[in-house]
């Protein structure tokens, strides 16, 4: 329908004749003209009225692709339809995600481990409760001041019940600080969480200090195996949705910038970006829904 209407709108405000713009969308003059004296059905309004909610939220959010589209109809806009019906519309209104995809690498196991622990995750990457599963990691993001390339590093904590960040640290040094504050932190802020705790083999979580500190916090160590990505795939997966939107195709200039974007990213995701695996609701709501049911 939106060719349909691209002709009469042209053809009113700008006076171009309506067979050389039938031409240029490749309709038939007589669809056209057939179109032009029915009324809307009421398929064709509610394809207006979803276009239209399609092109806010895309507007606002141009790294969301039909899917997520879809769901924030739902949630916001109080639209259901599927998945289907809504890419055939970002079709027509060329809309696509401007997210991009970068390879990612494992993280090289530590040189001189001092613990070491099975892999006791088994990639089951699901939880009953809050606080039973956490994953952590650390990743790394560039900034610029002219040619110089300074780095920073992001260090999380995630839940794999509700996909909450549990807890996150962003310093300029990748230390066993940065990886200690973020388990301090967590626990400070969940103080009865004993959760299966796993990470890969880095450097920071293969030392007895850190091991230690698992221990007294009443939670069992679990590590992935050497070279293998996969163990840790939910983690990975939050790096790779966090740089998509809002890190790769942007270069930052400060240290400020940057940090501000990591933040704002951070709560966006927690509290407002929808995820289909918890029912379309956001990682803060899936966590109070599971909470009040062991209540």
């Amino acid at each position: 329908m939106l060719r349909y209407r691209t002709v009469k709108e042209l053809h009113e405000e700008k006076g171009y004749t309506v067979r050389d713009l039938c031409s240029l969308v490749h309709i038939a003059r007589s669809s056209y003209y057939k179109w032009l004296k029915h009324p809307k059905s009421s398929h064709e309004l509610e394809n207006e009225k979803i276009s239209t909610a399609i092109q806010e939220i895309y507007k606002e959010h141009p790294d969301k692709g039909h899917r997520r589209i879809r769901n924030d109809l739902e949630k916001d806009y109080d639209i259901r339809t599927s998945n289907k019906r809504v890419l055939n519309l970002c079709r027509v209104l060329h809309i696509q995600s401007t997210v991009k995809f970068r390879k990612q690498g494992c993280t090289r196991n530590a040189s001189d481990p001092q613990v070491t622990a099975q892999n006791r995750l088994h990639r089951e990457f699901w939880a009953g409760h809050p606080n039973e599963k956490w994953l952590t990691d650390v990743t790394e993001f560039k900034w610029y001041e002219g040619p110089i390339i300074h780095k920073l590093y992001l260090s999380a904590i995630l839940d794999l019940c509700d996909r909450r960040i549990v807890s996150y640290v962003i310093r300029d040094r990748n230390d066993n600080k940065l990886v200690f504050d973020t388990l301090d932190k967590a626990v400070l802020e969940n103080p009865n969480a004993h959760p299966l705790f796993h990470s890969d083999r880095g450097f920071q979580y293969t030392s007895r200090t850190f091991h230690k500190k698992l221990l007294d916090a009443g939670m069992t160590q679990s590590m992935s195996r050497v070279g293998r990505c996969i163990d840790n795939g939910p983690m990975e997966g939050f790096w790779g949705i966090l740089k998509r939107e809002c890190y790769y195709g942007h270069t930052f200039t400060s240290r400020e910038q940057l940090i501000s974007t990591i933040e704002s990213y951070i709560d966006y995701y927690n509290n407002r970006r929808y995820q289909h695996r918890l029912f379309i609701q956001t990682p803060m709501q899936a966590h109070v829904s599971a909470m009040n049911r062991a209540a």
